[in-house]
C-alpha cells in the first residue's frame, strides 16, 4: 500500500506533487479527549498518483508537506476544508493556498446544502463508496490494509469531483462566487482561539454588564486551561457551570463550592482559586469598557412576507441549481422583511442579483408568486396582461 512512514519519502513525493496543478488533500484525526486535533493520517493525491501519510510514524517531520501547503502555484483541494486547515494552521500556522472546497462549489453547483464527500462521489463519479473503516480508530498502530484503501479513497475520487465541479463553474461563469467562502476559510482569524475571545461563545447569555465582566475572565481562564492540558473545554468546566459562576460572582471558596453545578472538591483545589481570582478580575473591571450587551434580537416578524421570501428563495435555488444556504438564511429573509436596506449577503453581489432584487420586487407588490404544472413561479407585473396599478 501507498504509505509514507518516512522523512525521506514524504520529501520527495511532496517534490513530484508539487509539479501538478492541484493536489487533493485530507486528514484523519482524533480530537475527542484532546483540545487540539491529533492528525493521525494524511491522504495527498496529484493526477498521477495518491498516498498516505502516517503523521504519527516515529521521527517523522512534516516540513515538507506543510511546504506544500504553502506552494502557490498548486492549487490544494479539499472537502469539507474547515477541521482539515484548523489542522495545517495549529501545527505550523499555516494556511493553504490557492484553496478549492468542494463542498462549497458542490452547494453553487446545486447539490444541495453540505453535500457530504460520499454523495458526491456517488452522483458524479457514480461510485459507492467502502464505508467499513469510517469509525475506525485512527491512532492505532499498524493502519490495517483496509484503513489505508478507506483514507486513499477520500483523495481519489476527490480529483474527479473538483475537476467536473470547476468545468461546471467556468461553463456557468460561477467561479468567482466562491471568493466570499474562500475568504473566510483562507483568514487566520477562522482558526485563531485565543483565550481572551473565549467569552463571545456565551455572550448571549450574560444579563447585564457584571455577569458579562466576570463571563470573559472565566471564559479566558478555562480557554487558557484547556490548551494548555490539552482537553476539551468541558474537561475544565462545562459551559453551564461558567454561565452560573458568571452570575453568582461567588467571592470565596464556600460560595464556590456552594454553586450548583459546580464539581464537588474543586473549590479547594488549584483551580479553584484562580477561578475565584478571575472572578475578581471581573468584578474590578471598568463597566464602561466593556462590551454592549446585545440580546438576540430579530428583527420584528413580518411573518407572511417572511413566508413569501421563502418560497421565493426556493424557487430561486431550483431555477438557477443553487443550494438555498448558499443564497440566504431564514435569518437574512427576516431582515429583508424588516429593512429593504439590511445589511446581509443575500442584498450583496451574485446573490442580491440572483435573489435579493426580486425579494424586493415580492416585498413592494411587484413580483407574484404563481403554481404552474406543480412548480412555484415568479411573475413580474410587467408580464402580465393587466398591470394592477393601472
Amino acid at each position: 500500500m501507498n504509505l509514507i512512514s518516512s522523512t525521506e519519502e514524504l520529501t520527495a513525493t511532496c517534490e513530484r506533487l508539487a509539479r501538478h496543478p492541484f493536489v487533493t488533500v485530507d486528514t484523519e484525526f482524533l480530537r475527542e479527549t484532546t483540545f487540539w486535533p491529533k492528525v493521525c493520517v494524511i491522504q495527498l493525491a496529484s493526477p498521477e498518483e495518491a498516498v498516505a501519510v502516517d503523521a504519527l510514524a516515529e521521527g517523522l517531520d512534516l516540513a515538507p508537506f506543510f511546504e506544500l501547503m504553502a506552494r502557490p502555484g498548486v492549487v490544494k483541494v479539499f472537502h469539507a476544508a474547515r477541521q482539515d486547515i484548523e489542522i495545517v494552521w495549529s501545527l505550523a500556522r499555516i494556511i493553504p493556498a490557492p484553496l478549492f472546497d468542494t463542498q462549497i462549489a458542490a452547494m453553487v453547483c446545486g447539490y444541495g446544502d453540505q453535500a457530504s464527500y460520499g454523495d458526491l462521489v456517488q452522483q458524479i463519479c457514480k461510485v459507492a463508496l467502502d464505508k467499513s473503516s469510517r469509525f475506525t480508530d485512527w491512532s492505532r498502530r499498524p493502519l490495517s490494509d483496509a484503513q489505508i484503501s478507506y483514507a486513499i479513497a477520500d483523495v481519489t475520487w476527490l480529483r474527479d469531483i473538483y475537476a467536473f465541479l470547476v468545468r461546471k463553474l467556468e461553463n456557468t461563469g460561477r467561479m468567482d462566487w466562491l471568493a466570499d467562502e474562500m475568504a473566510t476559510l483562507s483568514s487566520p482569524a477562522t482558526y485563531e482561539q485565543k483565550p481572551e475571545n473565549a467569552w463571545e461563545r456565551l455572550k448571549g447569555r450574560a444579563r447585564k454588564p457584571r455577569d458579562l465582566a466576570v463571563l470573559m475572565e472565566i471564559a479566558a481562564w478555562r480557554e487558557h486551561e484547556a490548551q494548555t492540558r490539552d482537553v476539551p473545554r468541558s474537561r475544565v468546566l462545562k459551559d453551564d457551570v461558567l454561565v452560573e459562576i458568571a452570575l453568582a460572582a461567588p467571592r470565596d471558596a464556600e460560595q464556590l463550592g456552594a454553586l450548583r453545578a459546580f464539581p464537588r472538591g474543586m473549590e479547594r483545589a488549584r483551580a479553584g482559586a484562580e477561578i475565584l481570582a478571575a472572578v475578581e478580575r471581573g468584578l474590578a473591571r471598568d463597566p464602561r469598557g466593556l462590551p454592549r450587551i446585545e440580546r438576540e434580537r430579530r428583527p420584528a416578524r413580518d411573518t407572511a412576507t417572511v413566508e413569501l421570501l421563502k418560497v421565493l428563495l426556493r424557487q430561486v435555488a431550483e431555477r438557477h441549481g443553487v443550494a438555498v444556504k448558499m443564497i440566504a438564511t431564514v435569518e437574512d429573509l427576516e431582515s429583508i422583511a424588516a429593512d429593504d436596506h439590511a445589511d446581509v449577503a443575500a442584498l450583496k453581489g451574485w446573490r442580491r442579483e440572483l435573489f435579493g432584487e426580486r425579494a424586493l420586487l415580492l416585498k413592494r407588490g411587484r413580483l407574484a408568486l404563481s403554481v404552474e404544472r406543480g412548480k412555484v413561479i415568479a411573475l413580474e407585473w410587467r408580464d402580465a396582461a393587466v398591470d394592477p396599478a393601472s
